[in-house]
């Protein structure tokens, strides 16, 4: 029995501390006025009796009652019951002394005031509503005045009630005011009681929300709740706290806190607290707190929380549950009722059922909502009491839960929910309670008991599921209420509106002595008449379902029964001493211990073989049995989930091998290196396991049930044994042997629980001797397995070499090694000298491992309840086990490093190139799979490649990895990977993870990324030391980065002599003196003071690298500037140039000049017809209007320039010279190409200088500062005007290459038919270089294919097509230019009126017809003055900069060549998409594309002037040449367009491509890989046109970076005469070029060129004796002569250079070692005979399948040439057969090619699509502002059905037929699949075609748009056809089909109006203006969009007079419109018009 209340407060305004209207709470009585012993009076009960604060109102507020919670130091919870009303106060305002006034109080004071009162019961009891009458009766009798004395209230509810425990009687009673109260104890006192709280919280927020708040108090967050009601509060937080139930909320908990302590809510431990909504502004401070309003029933969660989700399938039926309950009145089986919602189920039917008479009460739902909760922690929890452990049983049961075990079992290691609810303090209590196997039970141990069986019913009839819960309800509700028989209370309540009395006497003072008397009356009589109470029931807990019946075992054997057979099999094999046998299929068993359930029969089947007296093994079975253990704990994680460390932690402690007389070594020494032995909870878990089994042997004699299971399963342990160990892991595994299947006879096991419980219901009658007995022997066993862990952590956690301090506690991974360590005999000597270092450091090993395994035994020994005798005995032997096993482990290691050593695979030597040394010979190592699949044997297929063991070696070119997989199917096979040393562009340490068939893998390896997309991931092997790793790290980086690119391989491989004497600094500077004299001369000229001596010395005329680039436009912190790199060493900007150092001008020797001519770029010079500057006479016609310049022959001009220039013949050397300073790096305007019928050139130059400060500092030396910036001026405009006077474009027309007249940029705009016939123009070989690549071409018979009228369905087929211009009703021969200025008209009439239409033609007047672009970038085009150079224009262009270049590739080489697996977040093509490389690529082509489309079809001059004009200038130019010169697509016109724009205009090779040390700081930039990339879209597109193939393209990408040859070195020209090889006489390529050895090119040293080899004269000897670079596809006549590629980017491929390679024999691009091994390995592939194999097996992961498998061309040549080595016959070149092939049939000429209309539609379709970007780039070029937005609009898409053969323009899949709908942009065109829209990029780049609909004013008119294809602007008859579109006047008047006035209809409910519409033929609009005379457009109607078109009647709303039969309606795909003419004859005509049109 216990009081009902322990202290009556009553406690007022303290009127002394008021301070305007705010004061605080005073107690002015409490009874009993001294503390109770066991409830001491808790302080500052007054800042909970009114939280918000104590304050005066001017009203009298009606009574309150809420109950606050407080908690004591010992965290029992006082409840405070407080009732509040108000007390009249007089008060006279006066001025306070401080001199606040009124206005800053916080009420407002009047003359009178209430004050509150609050009557307080505090009691450690939760009887709510009877505290809530006892004080309702106390204010009764006040206010009423009742006849009671209040002293008497007071002292009855203190003294005289008595309340009885949990499960006790009911309670009737009366405190002396005439009522009578009953009040029930609940039957359980551990089960909570809610009335109807969870209810109301459910009726407030929703299912979701209190799922959430549910969550959330499980998972340890913050939670506040804040309300306008106090009780509201107090009831959201007992609900909340009421769901956890079997589980208590352990943490800060405190339903209503007051104001003052607002400053709790920052305390970092959770909490659930509630405040009042005033309150509420001030929780956005608070970052990590749920807030919950209950008022608003919202939920907010800050961003930083991060809840779990609830477990599945419990949540959802717990969700489920929470919407329905049955109705079992229902005969069928309906959902009816819910939870929150009664109708939602019921709210579809036909035919609801009637509604219940009676609803469900809310305490009723209360019920059922909280037997929701306990069945899903009943679910939740099932089979926890299976991983309860026993620990000790008396005095008192200490039980603790294996939480791993319990995951594992479960499935939920990664539920994270799941894991945290386990490890609160919530579940820590629950065990200490609910863990007790003999206890009184509850509600939740019956329903945990049940849950399993219960849901397996629910699964075969649904219809118990509702049922059961219903079931479970009434248990709660008779839990609360368990008198069925309510008793009816009476309780007095004061009349209605007393509180609001005005004569009302304040709360009398009551009388202490009478309460106190009567108080101590009421306890004297309580203990003479004490309740007789039943004591509860104790008996055992059930048990539940065992977690190991929740798997379904059945499954598991299903899929494991063949490999536990393998497995066995195995583990026999390795006992048997079978070796070869278990090495066959040790990979997989290696494999099925992924497994779980094998990894557990792994131990089982070990553990064995113990019993069998097998634990001595030999070295070989100790390694296979270290490896099985290993691969076990690396599939297992550190938390050891499913039992498997343990299990191997005593077999780890058995297994050893002899070493030598008296020393042995343990399988643990070989185990040590994985997480879990560091895991603390591990090794308590492990320990609280074998301990339970030691107690349920000390206890389990005493059952006769069990007494035959334990002798049949014990076994004896070997005496033989020394070491103790062994004895007690066989004794530990007695009770895993029970479990085996070997025993016949299983007798019935009782658990670890049952026999507590049994000890437990006894211990009561033993004897005390008996019970100190049990508890001695409980404690000694405990004691003595903590002396068996103790030492077994010991084992665990001390490395083999202790010499090696540990890192986290875990040995290092060379001292891990399971096999014997070899080749290191010399260093056992050094092992056994100890010096004082090395103890320190053993020392610091041990103290380690003493303080981890000290603190295991303090926390486990203190929890068992050891004596603290054996605790510090314990700690007194630690530090001596440890000692001892250190010094074992000493003789251990030294030994096991004599053993012999493990039969390791050959070390393979790798096949050199001539000239290649190695510098490091092979060191073992494991070549480790990456991020790629190739090569792994899983998604990819064919055999498991990597990892491959190995050696590695470095040589003075490659790094080379030789080696064998490791996995033994497929070890027959060799792996080689290997890379250049200079591409190697970034090494890192990097750690390692597990990876199969590698026994022992160290925790580092090394990462090797080369940029030609190869990566190496290789661990060392544990033979090679740390000194040689260190070795060939540094020797790898000194190889990769020489000081000189002469010390590279293309020199210092190739046998050279030492560079010129040029190059050596110190002749050029031999002295001091000299060098200071140099010095000062080079600053005095430099400022202009000295003046240059023209006979002695030549200037290099460029500016300082800093001052050029601080003035550049362009230039940024971030930017890839010449600033920042680094000088080279062969080359200063500044340097001077002496005539002495350099030798004798070249002016002056023709035969240099002759002998430079030779070079392949300068014979493309004479080619195309410049000229030759050693002849006398071509220089001096007149009538050639170029030359070839001698100006910069000895670089005084520009040093990245070449020697030779072409620039027009009428401009003098000296004014090149003056105006050069005007283009940055004096790079001026050079002509590098000419258009053979056209004449147009293309020039090439850096960007342009700014004027101003510029112009200052590169002034001219012979004339003052602003002559020369006039003189550099004026002389660049007149060089800009000869161009353009030599550009035929600029003084007449020409004849075009098409049918239709492109002779302006208008015609760029145009749509007709364009080259219907392809043009086979005859291609130039090299046998006739000066005549030309291209011959005039003459037209072609015009013939056009008559086609049908254009339908509606072909019109979509096709629709990026513009529909500018038709060819229909024009006149033809309309030839006459028509320039863009002329366009502003148009743009008026099209819809697209002012604002936006102005700007456009603003932006775009300046595209004029004009001889000269100047496409540059955007910065420096602003400060060029346009009218200083007539018919030029500049257009700004977007490009690429170099540093954008090298982030990109960066991230290109990850995804290609992933480190690691990618994700599926990060995916491979997401990854290339982000480097954004296909779009710098689409850059490129689309800039190439434009300067084709200038050069050929406007016949206008292009000059290039982009960034310093050697890397994006080069990448543009030489596309450009590509897609329009056919020679430059043959080999040798290949190498000719790479020598003159690459080489020769001086891209810099060595800077970019890092080959030096000094330019490593730069990063690697490959623009010169990028236009190849250009180069092999261009070649993948146009097989047909190319002499050379792909793999000529990646021979050079994988060469010009590999330093094997000389070619792509040095910086420019200058530097490449300074080492002497461009003058170079010998040509290596004529050293036997008649040698054709099998070995593929070898040839001997000393016959190679002393200048290094050159790429080009190696392709043309390889290219002489094979087809390795010929495409048998090229056909040169049959191809275009200009090509027009398709840039968008699905047209885009990524080149397989950057995927593919070849493990069989290495990179394919070193010819001579692939042909090597591929012999070596065809000889080795033999059978049994001796015979080479027949079959073949080629794998696309391992072998190159070009070689393999060649091309029939190359099949049939390589059968000719053994044909013809077999039977003596001269072999032929096979350039000579292919030669002399004759043609399938008849002469090539008379061969007729008849072109389908889809290959014409295709041919045109492209046309249009590359002027269109060629149009985008120039109008964007143009254009500024508002306008240049209309090229970045967002797709309009709309549904669209295509009838004709359609494409996806996103994945390339056809879109066509009736139920094949699509999805067509209405602006640019675009079609799509529905499923590739949200793929589609985003922007619309291209010009709109159709206006928004919301403001068509703001839109480019159609005359903008690129030109276009239709059926209907084909023309008809024959002839050739010329049509421009022109819109004047004129051309508007011909191309309008019809026009007049007509009344039109507005849109709903608008009138009709008058408008003047034109029916325009040309742009296929019906548009409508105000009036004839008005020119701006006020709308149009597309005539594409018109669906029909017919007359109508019965019009509504027409207007009078108007004649009934002149309405027609124009049906659209977005709008219906009305028209009305003038009579029906009118109207019918415009009907017949828009008919033809449609």
């Amino acid at each position: 029995m216990s009081r009902l209340a322990d202290y009556f407060i009553v406690i007022g305004y303290d009127h002394d501390k008021d301070r305007n209207g705010s004061s605080e709470g005073r107690i002015i009585q409490r009874f009993p006025e001294t503390d109770w012993e066991s409830c001491p009076f808790t302080q500052s009960i007054e800042l909970f009796c009114r939280p918000i604060g104590w304050t005066l109102s001017a009203q009298r507020q009606p009574p309150e009652f809420f109950v606050a919670v407080l908690t004591d130091i010992d965290a029992d919870r006082h409840y405070l019951s407080v009732l509040t009303f108000s007390e009249s106060v007089a008060i006279s305002p006066t001025k306070s002394d401080d001199g606040d006034s009124e206005e800053d109080s916080a009420v407002t004071i009047h003359s009178l005031m209430y004050s509150p009162k609050c009557l307080v019961l505090v009691s450690r009891l939760d009887y709510f509503e009877t505290f809530k009458n006892c004080l309702g009766i106390i204010y009764t009798a006040y206010v009423d005045k009742l006849d009671v004395q209040l002293e008497a209230l007071v002292g009855n509810i203190l003294g005289c009630v008595q309340v009885p425990p949990p499960g006790g009687p009911q309670v009737r009673f009366s405190i002396g005011a005439g009522d009578r109260q009953a009040l029930q104890p609940p039957v359980s006192g551990t089960v909570p009681s809610s009335h109807s709280a969870t209810a109301l919280l459910f009726q407030q927020l929703g299912i979701q929300n209190v799922l959430t708040l549910f969550c959330a108090a499980l998972t340890d967050h913050k939670i506040l709740f804040h309300s306008q009601s106090y009780s509201r509060l107090t009831d959201a937080c007992q609900a909340i706290n009421i769901l956890q139930y079997p589980l208590k909320y352990s943490y800060v908990y405190v339903p209503i806190l007051p104001a003052p302590l607002y400053e709790v809510l920052n305390t970092p431990t959770p909490f659930i607290a509630g405040v009042h909504s005033s309150l509420a502004d001030d929780t956005a401070d608070l970052v990590d707190v749920i807030v919950v309003d209950l008022d608003g029933g919202s939920v907010h969660i800050p961003e930083c929380v991060n809840l779990p989700t609830l477990p599945e399938p419990m949540v959802s039926r717990a969700k489920k549950a929470l919407t329905m309950i049955d109705i079992s009145s229902i005969s069928t089986c309906t959902w009816s009722e819910m939870v929150m919602n009664a109708d939602l189920l019921m709210a579809d039917y036909a035919f609801p059922p009637p509604s219940p008479k009676k609803p469900p009460s809310l305490e009723q739902k209360d019920k059922e909502i909280r037997a929701i909760f306990i069945r899903f922690f009943a679910e939740l929890l099932t089979g926890y009491r299976s991983c309860l452990t026993v620990i000790r049983i008396h005095p008192e049961p200490f039980i603790t839960f294996h939480k791993a075990n319990f995951l594992g079992h479960r499935g939920m290691v990664d539920a994270e929910f799941v894991v945290r609810v386990l490890e609160g303090m919530g579940f820590g209590t629950f065990v200490a309670e609910r863990g007790n196997p003999y206890r009184a039970c509850d509600i939740f141990d019956e329903v945990y008991a049940n849950i399993h069986d219960q849901l397996t019913v629910e699964s075969a009839d649904p219809d118990k599921f509702m049922e059961h819960i219903k079931d479970l309800a009434k248990q709660l509700h008779t839990n609360e209420s368990p008198n069925p028989q309510p008793y009816v209370q009476k309780v007095p309540k004061p009349t209605e509106g007393a509180y609001n009395r005005i004569h009302q006497t304040p709360f009398p003072i009551l009388d202490s002595e009478n309460v106190h008397k009567i108080l101590r009356e009421g306890i004297e009589k309580q203990n003479i008449n004490k309740i007789p109470l039943r004591p509860h029931q104790v008996r055992i807990v059930p048990m539940g379902t065992p977690i190991t019946a929740l798997v379904d075992r059945q499954r598991i054997v299903d899929n494991n029964a063949r490999r536990l057979e393998v497995l066995r099999n195995c583990i026999n094999f390795v006992f048997d001493n079978k070796i070869s046998d278990a090495r066959i299929i040790f990979p997989a068993v290696l494999r099925a211990l992924k497994s779980r359930v094998a990894r557990l029969a792994l131990t089982q089947e070990l553990s064995y073989h113990i019993r069998s007296n097998r634990a001595v093994l030999e070295h070989q079975q100790f390694d296979l049995v270290v490896k099985l253990l290993n691969c076990c704990l690396q599939n297992d994680s550190s938390m050891d989930e499913n039992g498997v460390a343990a299990a191997i932690l005593p077999l780890a402690t058995t297994f050893y091998r002899r070493l030598c007389t008296g020393i042995i070594q343990f399988a643990y020494t070989c185990v040590q290196e994985h997480a879990v032995w560091q895991n603390m909870q591990f090794w308590e878990a492990a320990f609280y396991l074998d301990v339970q089994k030691q107690i349920q042997q000390l206890y389990a004699p005493h059952f006769e049930e069990n007494h035959v299971g334990d002798k049949r399963d014990s076994f004896q342990s070997s005496p033989t044994h020394k070491n103790s160990e062994l004895n007690v892991s066989k004794n530990c595994n007695g009770q895993s042997v029970t479990q085996e299947k070997r025993s016949s006879y299983r007798a019935r096991e009782m658990g670890a629980l049952e026999i507590a419980a049994e000890q437990l219901r006894t211990w009561p009658t033993l004897s005390e001797e008996k019970k100190a007995e049990m508890i001695s022997n409980e404690e000694s066993t405990v004691y003595s397995q903590a002396i068996h862990y103790a030492n077994r952590m010991v084992y665990m956690r001390v490395p083999l070499e202790t010499q090696k301090t540990m890192k986290a506690l875990s040995p290092d991974w060379e001292s891990t090694s399971n096999s014997n360590i070899a080749s290191s005999l010399a260093d056992s000597e050094s092992i056994d000298a100890e010096s004082g270092y090395d103890e320190m450091e053993i020392c610091d090993v041990g103290a380690s491992v003493i303080k981890f395994v000290t603190r295991f035994v303090d926390k486990v020994c203190n929890d068992s309840r050891v004596t603290q005798e054996h605790i510090k005995s314990l700690h007194q032997m630690i530090p001596g086990v440890v000692a001892m096993h250190i010094e074992t482990l000493e003789a251990v290691n030294r030994e096991s490093k004599r053993l012999p050593p493990i039969q390791k695979p050959k070390i393979l030597k790798p096949t050199l190139l001539p000239g290649e040394e190695v510098v490091i010979d092979g060191l073992r190592v494991y070549l480790l799979p990456d991020g790629r699949e190739e090569g792994l044997g899983g998604n990819m297929g064919g055999p498991t490649l990597l990892p491959a063991e190995g050696a590695i070696s470095l040589t003075n070119y490659r790094i080379i990895f030789k080696g064998t997989p490791c996995d033994p199917l497929a070890c027959e096979q060799i792996v080689i990977r290997s890379f250049p040393i200079s591409t190697l562009t970034k090494e890192k340490l990097v750690k390692l993870q597990y990876t199969p068939h590698i026994d022992q893998l160290p925790k580092e390896g090394l990462q090797l990324r080369a940029c030609i997309f190869q990566l190496m991931k290789i661990a060392f092997d544990e033979e090679v030391s740390p000194d040689d790793v260190e070795a060939f790290r540094k020797l790898s980086t000194k190889y990769r980065s020489p000081t000189t690119v002469f010390m590279t391989f293309a020199f210092a491989g190739q046998a050279v002599t030492q560079p010129s004497a040029m190059l050596k600094p110190i002749e050029k500077n031999a002295s001091l003196k000299n060098f200071a004299k140099k010095t000062i001369m080079r600053t005095a000229r430099k400022a202009g003071i000295a003046k240059q001596k023209a006979p002695k010395r030549k200037y290099v005329l460029p500016t300082p690298p800093m001052s050029r680039r601080s003035m550049s436009p362009r230039s940024s912190a971030g930017s890839d500037s010449e600033s920042d790199r680094p000088a080279s060493e062969a080359l200063d900007d500044l340097s001077i140039i002496d005539e002495g150092e350099f030798g004798r001008s070249w002016l002056s020797d023709p035969k240099v000049i002759e002998k430079l001519m030779e070079r392949p770029g300068y014979q493309d010079y004479i080619r195309q017809g410049f000229g030759d500057p050693s002849d006398g006479t071509a220089r001096g016609k007149s009538t050639e209007q170029f030359r070839v310049s001698t100006i910069n022959s000895n670089f005084s001009v520009s040093k990245s320039y070449p020697a030779l220039l072409v620039v027009p013949a009428n401009f003098p050397d000296d004014s090149i010279r003056k105006f050069a300073r005007t283009h940055r790096q004096y790079r001026f305007p050079v002509v590098t190409w000419r258009h053979p019928r056209t004449k147009a050139l293309l020039l090439r130059a850096s960007g342009f200088h700014g004027r101003g400060l510029m112009g200052m500092l590169k002034s001219d030396p012979t004339t003052g500062t602003s002559t020369g910036e006039i003189s550099a001026t004026l002389h660049q405009e007149r060089y800009f005007s000869c161009i353009v006077s030599a550009t035929p474009n600029s003084t007449k027309s020409y004849k075009p290459s098409y049918s239709d007249s492109l002779t302006s940029l208008d015609s760029l705009m145009l749509s007709g038919v364009q080259d219907i016939l392809p043009e086979t123009p005859e291609v130039v070989r090299r046998s006739h270089p000066a005549t030309g690549s291209l011959r005039n071409i003459n037209n072609p018979k015009s013939s056009f294919l008559t086609l049908p009228r254009r339908t509606r369905t072909l019109r979509n087929a096709w629709p990026t097509f513009s529909r500018i211009g038709s060819i229909r009703e024009k006149p033809r021969g309309n030839s006459n230019s028509a320039t863009l200025d002329h366009l502003s008209p148009a743009l008026h009439q099209n819809g697209g009126v002012h604002d936006r239409a102005d700007l456009l033609h603003t932006s775009v007047q300046g595209l004029k017809r004009v001889a000269l672009y100047v496409l540059g970038e955007k910065t420096q085009m602003k400060g060029i003055k346009v009218e200083s150079f007539p018919k030029c224009d500049f257009i700004p262009v977007d490009f690429f900069e170099v540093r954008h270049v090298k982030a990109s590739f960066k991230k290109l080489m990850r995804a290609c060549v992933p480190s690691a697996p990618l994700t599926q977040e990060t995916g491979f093509l997401k990854l290339v998409e982000e480097s954004e490389w296909l779009l710098q690529v689409q850059n490129i082509m689309q800039l190439a594309g434009a300067t084709v489309d200038l050069l050929d079809v406007q016949g206008s001059s292009v000059m290039i002037c982009l960034e310093d004009g050697w890397d994006c200038t080069t990448q543009v130019v030489s596309v450009s040449q590509l897609l329009l010169d056919p020679y430059y697509r043959t080999i040798e016109g290949f190498k000719c367009l790479v020598e003159k724009e690459w080489l020769s205009f001086g891209h810099r090779f060595t800077h970019r491509s890092n080959q030096t040390v000094a330019n490593q700081a730069s990063g690697f930039a490959p623009m010169f890989l990028q236009f190849l990339d250009v180069v092999h879209q261009i070649h993948h597109q146009f097989p047909l046109s190319f002499e050379f193939n792909q793999f000529f393209l990646r021979f050079i990408a994988y060469h010009y970076v590999s330093n094997r040859f000389r070619t792509f070195m040095m910086d420019n020209e200058y530097e490449r005469v300074e080492a002497g090889w461009l003058m170079d006489d010998r040509r290596s390529s004529k050293i036997n070029h008649d040698q054709s050895d099998l070995d593929g090119g070898f040839v001997p040293r000393y016959q190679q060129s002393s200048q290094g080899l050159s790429i080009w004269d190696y392709i043309e000897k390889h290219h002489r004796k094979s087809t390795v670079f010929m495409n048998f596809l090229y056909s040169p006549t049959d191809q275009d002569s200009v090509l027009r590629p398709y840039s968008n980017l699905s047209n885009l491929r990524i080149w397989d250079f950057y995927l593919t390679e070849d493990l069989a024999h290495g990179p394919a691009y070193e010819i001579e070692t692939t042909n090597k091994e591929i012999q070596i390995s065809e000889e080795e592939k033999t059978d049994s005979s001796g015979q080479p194999l027949l079959r073949k097996m080629v794998n696309g992961c391992y072998d190159n399948v070009s070689i393999q498998l060649p091309n029939v061309f190359r099949q049939m040549l390589l059968e000719l040439h053994k044909l013809e080595t077999d039977l003596g016959h001269f072999q032929q070149k096979w350039k000579t057969v292919w030669d002399r092939l004759e043609l399938p049939t008849g002469q090539r000429e008379t061969i007729h090619r008849n072109f389908s209309f889809n290959t014409q539609i295709v041919k045109s379709h492209g046309r249009s699509i590359h002027k269109r970007s060629t149009l985008e780039i120039l109008v964007k070029g143009k254009m500024l502002g508002e306008a240049a937005k209309m090229f970045s609009q967002p797709h309009r898409f709309e549904k669209y059905t295509y009838t004709t053969p359609a494409y996806c323009d996103y994945c390339g899949q056809v879109l066509w037929g009736l139920l094949k709908t699509g999805m067509h942009c209405t602006d640019c065109g675009y079609n799509c699949h529905e499923k590739c829209l949200s793929h589609v990029p985003k922007n619309c780049t291209k010009l709109k075609l159709v206006p928004d609909s919301s403001n068509s004013s703001a839109n480019v008119s159609r005359s903008s748009d690129t030109s276009t294809l239709k059926s209907e602007e084909l023309p008809v008859d024959t002839g050739p056809t010329y049509a421009t579109y022109t819109p004047t006047t004129t051309n508007t008047e011909q191309s309008c089909l019809h026009k007049g006035y007509l009344y039109k209809r507005g849109a709903l409910l608008k009138g009709w109006k008058q408008r003047w519409f034109v029916l325009d033929a040309t742009k296929h609009q019906l548009r409508y203006y105000d009036s004839e005379e008005d020119t701006n457009c006020k709308g149009f109607i597309e005539l594409f969009d018109v669906q029909s078109v017919q007359p109508i009647r019965n019009v509504q709303g027409a207007p009078k007079k108007s004649d009934e039969n002149a309405f027609f309606e124009l049906k659209t795909n977005r709008r219906i419109y009305n028209f009305l003419a003038a009579d029906s004859k009118t109207a019918q005509t415009w009907i017949d018009r828009i008919h033809s049109f449609i």
